[in-house]
């Protein structure tokens, strides 16, 4: 089923998701750093990986936004999603 087919809730609902996951796979490397050890391997890959999950869902979030014909109620949780994922994106870009 392609992206364009979905309906705009299940697009925003696997935003969150995905973007959820993203942040918790980038503050992964951040917890180890502070807490347990600043140089362990692979920190970098969960770093990575955490914001290349925000970024998917933050392209899931305006995708919502670019469709035509979507309530008002589902415009607004996607500009809520969108606003939330980008200030993430950039705190772990700047971290």
């Amino acid at each position: 089923m392609s992206m364009m087919q979905k309906g705009a809730d299940d697009l925003l609902k696997q935003s969150f998701q995905v973007g959820m996951l993203g942040i918790v796979f980038a503050v992964i490397p951040l917890v180890v750093k502070a807490m347990i050890q600043p140089d362990m391997a692979f920190m970098g890959l969960f770093a990575g990986l955490g914001i290349g999950l925000q970024l998917l869902g933050l392209s899931l979030a305006v995708l919502v936004l670019r469709r035509k014909k979507i309530s008002d109620r589902q415009k607004e949780k996607a500009k809520k999603m969108t606003l939330i994922l980008a200030v993430a994106l950039l705190f772990f870009m700047l971290a």
